[in-house]
């Protein structure tokens, strides 16, 4: 089946269709990762976005089950130069194609993304209506481009939170229960576990590989949802609390920032990334500004004011915090070398700290996985002077 990408300026891209049947719209960026596309694909933060992967040669690695960095694939559509018809991986279980087409998501291949790459880049993020089932004509998608919302301004954190509190523990789910002191346990947590740093991670649409890197420095981790009151938060006596990634426009989450606001008051050791880092900014009364077209990669260069090297990081947001909004309480401690926008925060007087880019590297670099380390040592600490 032939497909057509058509962008809302006008500009229309015809194709090969894979993965499924059907017509969808969403905001179209582009990602310069050498490797990953199944992490791409299923991480939340995508939310509402077509990807175009600037790499050429996509799918030969297939899908597996353990590289998944949620339940589902997130992304509206998948672009690609060419889609591999062949598997040569031990650990696949199933095609890009197939993989897609059964999560109802469209892709297109045999397209110049190299084009669209540079149409993206000068002109900024476009809104686009992707066709991979004959059904509308370049006329519509056209229309349909142009008329569509998009996603400023749009709470796209309730589509990817859990409904529910939950436990990780050995890289699964389990059931959370509160008990009568007021602390969530894991209703298999041995003696060992109990005596771990508790963390409560807000969900606005964690990927699991930050929530393994957590329990890898020895951090019990209790999920909550998004929406979830500080009140309720700290009726589990936390150690910590992390703020995960996330999708869209962090404006359009106040109740984060509300919630966020009281709990850094309390002065427990506080993380944020990407989605988190940007709460945390909007929590300190700053502003976030949208990017002329985000930054989504592997390659992404960052100062660190802690150390002498550069670190190579993976991002992907389209979001920034203004720099000029911030309060005198707050160092910008990163900063991207690319654009100069902020990539990092901390609190002079509090122990706070935020990036903008995904130091749990999955996929990507992991120059920045420290950042863990660092948030542990703070937690256990708490846990011992408490």
């Amino acid at each position: 089946m032939k497909a057509v990408l058509v962008l809302q300026d006008g500009a229309i891209y015809k194709g090969e269709a894979f993965g499924a049947a059907r017509t969808v719209v969403g905001e179209v960026v582009f990602n310069t990762s050498l490797t990953g596309y199944q992490e791409i694909i299923t991480d939340p933060s995508y939310r509402g976005q077509m990807v175009c992967m600037t790499l050429a040669h996509v799918g030969n690695t297939g899908v597996n089950a353990e590289d998944v960095e949620s339940d589902q694939p997130q992304i509206t559509a998948f672009i690609v130069r060419e889609v591999s018809q062949v598997v040569s991986n031990w650990r696949a279980n199933a095609t890009l194609h197939d993989y897609l087409a059964r999560h109802g998501i469209p892709g297109i291949s045999e397209v110049d993304t190299r084009s669209l790459t540079r149409r993206l880049r000068d002109k900024g993020v476009l809104h686009g209506a992707l066709c991979t089932d004959g059904s509308h004509t370049a006329d519509e998608l056209l229309a349909m481009a142009r008329s569509w919302h998009g996603l400023d301004g749009r709470d796209l954190v309730q589509e990817v939170t859990c409904a529910e509190p939950y436990n990780w523990i050995d890289g699964t789910r389990v059931e959370w229960t509160p008990v009568p002191a007021g602390r969530g346990e894991p209703i298999t947590a041995t003696q060992s576990e109990e005596e771990q740093p508790l963390v409560v991670a807000y969900d606005f649409g964690v990927k699991q590989n930050i929530l393994r890197r957590l329990t890898s420095h020895g951090l019990r981790v209790t999920v909550v949802p998004a929406a979830t009151p500080a009140s309720e938060v700290l009726a589990m006596q936390p150690d910590g609390i992390f703020l995960s990634n996330g999708p869209g426009d962090p404006a359009a989450v106040p109740y984060a920032a509300t919630a966020v606001h009281e709990l850094l008051e309390t002065g427990i050791p506080t993380f944020g990334i990407c989605l988190g880092h940007q709460i945390i900014g909007l929590a300190l009364g700053a502003r976030t500004y949208k990017l002329k077209f985000g930054h989504h990669g592997g390659n992404q260069p960052v100062s660190d004011v802690d150390v002498t090297n550069v670190q190579i990081t993976a991002q992907n947001h389209n979001y920034a915090v203004d720099e000029s909004t911030l309060p005198s309480n707050v160092e910008v401690t990163h900063r991207n070398l690319n654009d100069g926008t902020v990539e990092g925060l901390r609190l002079r007087d509090r122990p706070v700290f935020c990036v903008q880019y995904h130091p749990e590297a999955s996929p990507g670099p992991h120059d920045a996985d420290l950042l863990f380390a660092r948030f542990a040592e703070m937690v256990k600490a708490r846990r011992t002077s408490v």
